[in-house]
């Protein structure tokens, strides 16, 4: 199985003078779902956590709610000429019963580590009717004082980002600031569908009265996957997107951006936060 990490040569210039040292670096990998032996979708991921990640996405894609909904999840033997396996390739097996997607070339998704949407036919085709109640009817609160304190929390749990600085991290919490589960990746949307298919893997799907933290920027495919799992608060440390301000909007979720200390920008669901 590909390594989280790697060690590559590097020549390092410090104060005018050149030396050549080792660094280690975060690793990138193509890992491919399959759905019932079928190829939905490729994403590149930091290796780890695969078969919470498949079925994270399925949660997103609205194919998944529940453990009970997946037979088997597998590492896909024979993927290369040679016949070995890469463990680049993973395939999910519905149970009995469980309706299966029109798989077809509209569908198909090719996500880099810096989107996870990326060959959508339309906007349309990504708002995604969630398995579970909306998130515009939980009731939780979360002290600002509370909210102020996650990013902190989120860095001192991020153990491969101190090796490698080249990480995005999500956090689950809970309203009181504990922390549930964390996951690392190269792409951020990746470190949430593991987050997801862990809580959907262990029965903890939906995610009511949850807070969902994420490294950078909160996009589109962030508050997506945050309501597919029905989390009623999503923060980020830099900016939302228009995109998923207007989702936040629409689906009562509660978006918080530029948390950094006390300060943070509420844009959407103010009521939630308490000060």
């Amino acid at each position: 199985m590909g390594r989280v990490t790697e060690r590559r040569r590097v020549v390092r210039i410090r104060n005018g003078a050149a030396g050549v040292r080792p660094d280690t670096l975060v690793a990138e990998e193509p890992l491919e779902i399959r759905l019932n032996g079928k190829p939905l979708a490729i994403t590149m991921r930091t290796p780890g956590d695969d078969f919470a990640l498949a079925v994270g996405f399925l949660v997103s894609e609205g194919v998944l709610g529940a453990a009970s909904e997946v037979r088997a999840v597998t590492y896909c033997e024979g993927a290369t000429e040679g016949g070995s396996n890469t463990y680049n390739v993973v395939n999910v097996q519905l149970a009995a019963g469980v309706p299966v997607p029109d798989i077809t070339l509209e569908r198909n998704v090719y996500t880099t580590s810096s989107c996870g949407l990326c060959g959508k036919a339309s906007l349309d085709a990504v708002r995604t009717a969630s398995r579970f109640p909306g998130v515009a009817d939980d009731p939780v609160r979360v002290p600002a004082e509370v909210l102020a304190g996650l990013p902190d929390r989120l860095r001192a749990a991020q153990k491969v980002f101190d090796r490698t600085g080249g990480l995005h991290a999500a956090g689950l919490f809970t309203a009181q600031g504990e922390l549930l589960d964390l996951r690392e990746d190269v792409g951020r949307h990746n470190a949430v569908d593991k987050i997801v298919g862990r809580a959907l893997q262990s029965g903890r799907l939906p995610l009511t009265g949850a807070v969902l933290l994420v490294s950078g920027r909160a996009s589109f495919e962030l508050a997506q996957k945050a309501v597919m799992a029905g989390i009623p608060v999503l923060a980020a440390v830099s900016a939302p997107s228009s995109l998923a301000v207007d989702l936040a909007l629409e689906s009562g979720m509660t978006l918080v951006g530029f948390l950094r200390g006390p300060d943070m920008n509420i844009y959407a669901g103010e009521e939630r936060i308490t000060l």
